[in-house]
C-alpha cells in the first residue's frame, strides 16, 4: 500500500486512535443489541453504551442535563434540527458571512418560507464584526447561529462575546462546532450557548455517522422534533414522546458508532484538549512560516496560529488549487482538499470565489517532519 501523509482532518480525522475501531468491533461482536427496544441484557447493555457516551459529551461541553444531548448522524442534521425546530415564518435569524452550506442551505430554505436572514459581515481574514452584529438585532430576532471556527480559513469566531450579546437581547444562540469540538475549549454555560451542533468524526475522533445537538434548558422547551417515529418508550401511544432525548431521537441509533465515539472521547480526556490544541497550533505555526517564505503563495485567514483552528488555506500564483492538490499527492503522497469546501459565502468574503483554495488541515497525529516535507514539495511545485 502506498504510503501517504494525511492533511485533510477538517474533512474527517485520520487515523483514529486504536481504541475507536476496537470499541466498534467489540460492540458488534459482543453486544449488538438495540438500545431501549427490549428488556433483555443485550438491549440493556446497548443502552448503557448510549448513556455513557451522552454523559461524556455533557461533561466535555458542560451541558447541565445529559438528557439534553441529542444524538444525530452528523452535525448537518443537528443544525437542521436546531433551525427547523426553532424558527418559524416571520422570525429573524442572524448568521455570519463565513458559514458552511450546512447552515446556509437550510437557512435558504427557511427564507423561502418567510424567515428573515441577516448575514453579519466578516473581514478579509474571516474575522467577525461584533459592532455590526450588535446592530443587527430586531424585535423579531429569534436565533443567532455562527460557526465556531471557519472550515476555510480556520478563523476562530468570538463565540463567548457573541453569546453574551445574544443573551443580553434574550435571543437563542446556536454554534456550529464541526471544526472546533475536541480541539478548542467549549463551555456552553460560560459561553451562553443554547444549541451546540457537533460532529463525532472530526476532532472527537469518532467514526463517521455520529454527531449531535446539545441543548440548554431554556431552548429545549421551544425545540420541535425533526423526525417522528419509534423511540422504544411510550410504545402504547402513537404520539411522539414529549421528553428529551426521546422526543428528538426517533429510530434505531448508530450504537456501534457511538461506542466508537465514546472511545474517541476517552482519548481526548486522556490527552487533554489544551495539549491537543498546543500540538495543532505548533504544526500550524510551522506551516504558516514555511508558506510565507514562498512568494508565489498567498495565505488566507489570520497569520497568528492562536487565532485559527488547525486549518491553513492558500492560493498559488498562476496555478489552480486543483493542480496544486493533484501535484502534492503525486509528488509527495500528500492528501489535502482543494476547492470551495462547501462554503461559497466564506470564499466570497475572503476573495477566493469561485476558484477556491488549497486547504491543509493537520491533526494530532501529524508530525513536524510531515509539515516540513509539505513545504518542501510546495517549493518544488511552485518553482
Amino acid at each position: 500500500m502506498k504510503k501517504f501523509i494525511y492533511f485533510d482532518n477538517a474533512a474527517t480525522s485520520y487515523p483514529k486512535p486504536d481504541s475507536v475501531p476496537s470499541a466498534i468491533e467489540r460492540f458488534i461482536r459482543e453486544c449488538g443489541g438495540n438500545p431501549g427496544r427490549a428488556g433483555h441484557r443485550l438491549s440493556i447493555e446497548a443502552g448503557k453504551v448510549i448513556w455513557n457516551t451522552r454523559e461524556k459529551i455533557s461533561r466535555l461541553f458542560n451541558v447541565k442535563n445529559p438528557l439534553n444531548v441529542i444524538f444525530t448522524p452528523n452535525a448537518t442534521v443537528a443544525i437542521n434540527l436546531a433551525l427547523m425546530g426553532i424558527l418559524s415564518p416571520g422570525d429573524h435569524v442572524i448568521t455570519s458571512a463565513m458559514e458552511h452550506n450546512s447552515v446556509m442551505r437550510p437557512l435558504r430554505y427557511l427564507e423561502s418560507k418567510g424567515v428573515i436572514i441577516t448575514r453579519v459581515p466578516c473581514d478579509i481574514e474571516g474575522k467577525f464584526n461584533l459592532e455590526s452584529f450588535e446592530n443587527s438585532f430586531r424585535k423579531e430576532t429569534k436565533l443567532v447561529i455562527v460557526t465556531h471556527a471557519s472550515n476555510v480559513t480556520g478563523t476562530i469566531m468570538p463565540v463567548k462575546e457573541i453569546g453574551k450579546i445574544a443573551r443580553n437581547h434574550e435571543t437563542l444562540f446556536c454554534v456550529d462546532s464541526a471544526q472546533s469540538a475536541g480541539s478548542l475549549e467549549i463551555d456552553m454555560e460560560n459561553m451562553n450557548i443554547d444549541l451546540l451542533a457537533f460532529t463525532g468524526h472530526k476532532s472527537l475522533y469518532g467514526p463517521q455517522g455520529t454527531g449531535g445537538l446539545c441543548v440548554s434548558d431554556r431552548a429545549i422547551k421551544n425545540l420541535k422534533p425533526l423526525i417522528y417515529g419509534g423511540t422504544g418508550s411510550g410504545s402504547s401511544s402513537d404520539e411522539q414522546p414529549d421528553f428529551p432525548p426521546d422526543k428528538f431521537e426517533a429510530g434505531t441509533p448508530n450504537t456501534p458508532g457511538l461506542a466508537g465515539l465514546s472511545a474517541g472521547l476517552d482519548f481526548i480526556q486522556s490527552k487533554g484538549i489544551k495539549n491537543i490544541r498546543e500540538i495543532e497550533k505548533k504544526l500550524c505555526s510551522i506551516l504558516i512560516n514555511g508558506l510565507r517564505d514562498i512568494p508565489e503563495i498567498k495565505i488566507t485567514g489570520p497569520v497568528n496560529a492562536d487565532e485559527r483552528a488547525a486549518i491553513v488555506s492558500f492560493t498559488v500564483e498562476n496555478k489552480t488549487c486543483s493542480e496544486i492538490a493533484e501535484q502534492l499527492e503525486e509528488k509527495g503522497g500528500i492528501i489535502c482538499r482543494a476547492g470551495l469546501h462547501c462554503a461559497p459565502y466564506a470564499h466570497r468574503t475572503i476573495g477566493t470565489f469561485p476558484s477556491g483554495t488549497v486547504r491543509i488541515s493537520p491533526g494530532f497525529f501529524n508530525t513536524e517532519d510531515e509539515i516540513k516535507k509539505l513545504v518542501q514539495i510546495l517549493n518544488e511545485i511552485v518553482k
